[in-house]
């Protein structure tokens, strides 16, 4: 029987654009892009050329320092660009594709009959290993490494996040598959963990091979980060890894058909969207087909990911490797008549300050908008309101601020990412830019460790 871990600190977010549950197959894009800097601390090393020919599978780059992991490409066809920023940073590797894919071939078989090297090599060799994530420090697994659990989150929590029970309902083979490659990868267990009501009477309850764990409560019960801390909070030394849903229906395709496919479904969502729903794409695609003809105002925010902790794109850009959802919302450069001088009721807050409070359900069409500048930063005690983990956010981003390495030990940063302080960013009076100094952090620890 699984067990239940309620989450009381938090916050839902309710917008209006949720993604209506039907799938659209969204067909060959005309390109594809892989980009480094979608891995944290990557240093990539290309092996493709412009006008190269490709397969779906066929390595485009390698990691520098970690050579055994290779970045391959999601569909077959032509390297139309190796686009380079300053420095000659590689951003993006981008492929024209063919009309129909060519796969490059992989094992094909059953996890059970094969060992926990084969299984290593054949993810590495597929170029699915990227997908694994490693806490502490939130990048990618050490392929030497043999973690003390691996942890799946099965829902999502964030702003109009897309429902993995919708999304994996014909794919629970493939799902299950990827389930039993990944348990031979660890001593330990794989925990599914599922949300009381969202899983309430899905097919994800009826996976083998895990340990099941039932959240309950606001965002952010959704984060891995979170779900470890309540079950299996990380010491020094420590080490646990982490895929999305999606990641471990790819890696399951791998070993039931032999091939790299990185096809998953997505949800187009938000206020600016004409008609949101679900889109059966290939990771990587561009952003422009979805959103062609699909919007309705052209001075929108354009998000790779959710509100909270997606990327700004622009419509020749591509969709993010890890990302499961598109959100468009109002760009927020418009004056705003008497601003906080008004009742409210049509305004979003966290606090009493509008009358919006007395609608708890309500769901609101929210802007970009900061509503003001950088300010001290001060103890307000909000950040702790919306943190459920069993760490004190405000010390640690201070700790993280003066480089205190010993004092962030401390404080747990070995337990975060930046993710877990989105809803923090989120209510935080003093505008400070709160995930990105727990990204310093984290490197902060990684160059003083490595």
């Amino acid at each position: 029987m699984s067990k239940l871990i309620k989450i009381k600190k938090g916050l839902d977010i309710k917008l209006v654009g949720k993604a209506d549950k039907q799938v659209k197959e969204q067909g060959l894009a005309a390109f594809y892009a892989l980009k480094p800097t979608d891995f944290v601390g990557l240093t990539p090393k290309i092996l493709v050329k412009e006008g190269e020919k490709v397969k779906a599978g066929s390595s485009l780059f390698f990691d520098k320092y970690k050579p055994e992991i290779q970045f391959t490409a999601p569909v077959s066809g032509t390297v139309s660009e190796v686009l380079r920023g300053e420095r000659r940073r590689v951003l993006e590797v981008v492929i024209k594709a063919d009309e129909s894919i060519e796969y490059e071939s992989f094992t094909k078989a059953n996890p059970a009959d094969l060992d926990r090297l084969q299984i290593k090599e054949n993810i590495l060799k597929a170029g699915i290993w990227p997908a694994i994530g490693q806490r502490p420090y939130a990048i990618i697994a050490n392929p030497a490494d043999v973690p003390k659990s691996i942890f799946i989150s099965g829902f999502d929590s964030a702003p109009l996040a897309p429902d993995y029970e919708f999304i994996l309902k014909d794919q629970f083979d493939d799902f299950q598959t990827g389930i039993n490659a990944l348990a031979k990868l660890t001593d330990g267990k794989v925990n599914l963990s599922l949300h009381s009501e969202k899983n309430k009477n899905g097919i994800l309850k009826n996976t083998k091979n895990v340990d099941v764990y039932e959240f309950s409560g606001p965002h952010p019960s959704g984060n891995i980060g979170v779900q470890i801390n309540k079950i299996s909070p990380i010491n020094k030394g420590d080490i646990i890894w982490y895929i999305n849903p999606q990641d471990v229906v790819i890696i399951g395709r791998l070993f039931n058909k032999g091939i790299y496919d990185a096809t998953k479904i997505i949800a187009l969502t938000g206020s600016e969207i004409k008609n949101p729903k679900y889109y059966k794409i290939i990771n990587g695609s561009r952003v422009l087909p979805l959103l062609e003809n699909n919007l309705t105002d052209t001075e929108s925010r354009i998000i790779s990911g959710n509100v909270l902790t997606g990327q700004k794109v622009e419509m020749s850009n591509y969709i993010g490797f890890y990302d499961s959802q598109i959100s468009v919302i109002p760009e927020g450069n418009k004056d705003e008549f008497l601003g906080w001088g008004t009742p409210g009721f049509k305004k979003y807050s966290n606090t009493r300050t509008f009358f919006s409070w007395l609608t708890p359900n309500k769901e609101y069409k929210l802007d970009t908008n900061m509503h003001g500048g950088h300010r001290p930063f001060v103890v307000t005690g909000e950040l702790e309101k919306v943190f459920p983990m069993d760490i004190y956010p405000m010390q640690l981003i201070k700790a993280i601020i003066i480089e205190d390495i010993d004092l962030m030990e401390q404080l747990g940063i070995y337990e975060v990412a930046e993710e877990d302080f989105a809803l923090c960013e989120f209510v935080n009076t003093s505008k400070i830019e709160i995930q990105k100094v727990v990204r310093q952090g984290l490197d902060i620890m990684i160059k003083e460790f490595s």
